[in-house]
């Protein structure tokens, strides 16, 4: 970027404030537009298919908007793979309960679908990055506690690496921002697609 050239906008269609915190505190600052998209009206094969068209939707939603034109729009989904089955967020506490205890001493793989729309240009990229998590054994009455928390309803997988369950996590493969919501190693490499720098997008 020249100093004739203005810095891009940011648009995060999320209301994750994990996602938000992570390009902060990689220099960027993003405006936050939520897409309000309805995921129970998508399906896809596998979790790593349906979190990156869930991704690529809300993007989508999102970079059609007034407030977006012009900007570069970044989407993003995570779920959670254990046996084959795609897990979003729990319905309620019995489901998060549930969840946790079949997930103790497993390892399961945490899918985040990243669409990038560049609204100038009509351009759209988007990928998948997965990370592995080897879960601890917390016992039942610490899972009951962290279950009455409320986090678990909240976040992918009724876990997160930067929250309350953070030491019932016994380590990860692959990229820990990924697991907190969002890969910059990823973000970088698509927007590199899209023939801009991060580093020009840094406040």
């Amino acid at each position: 970027m020249t100093a004739a050239e203005p810095r891009r906008a940011l648009v995060l269609a999320s209301a994750s404030p994990a996602r938000l915190n992570l390009l902060r505190q990689a220099g960027l600052t993003p405006h936050v537009i939520v897409s309000d998209f309805d995921e129970d009206t998508l399906s896809a094969d596998s979790p790593a298919e349906l979190a990156l068209a869930l991704a690529e939707a809300k993007a989508g939603v999102v970079a059609g908007l007034e407030e977006a034109a012009g900007a570069l729009v970044i989407g993003c989904d995570s779920v959670l793979e254990l046996d084959g089955e795609a897990l979003g967020k729990p319905a309620d506490a019995e489901e998060a309960t549930t969840r946790w205890k079949s997930m103790r001493g497993r390892s399961g793989v945490l899918r985040t679908g990243h669409c990038v729309i560049d609204t100038a240009s009509g351009r759209q990229v988007s990928a998948t990055a997965s990370t592995t998590v080897h879960f601890g054994e917390p016992t039942d009455e610490e899972v009951a506690a962290y279950v009455a928390s409320g986090e678990p309803l909240h976040v992918a997988g009724a876990f997160t690496l930067d929250g309350l369950s953070a030491p019932f996590i016994e380590g990860i493969i692959g990229d820990h921002g990924n697991v907190i919501g969002l890969s910059m190693p990823l973000l970088r490499s698509l927007l590199g697609e899209l023939d801009v720098s991060i580093t020009d997008l840094w406040v």
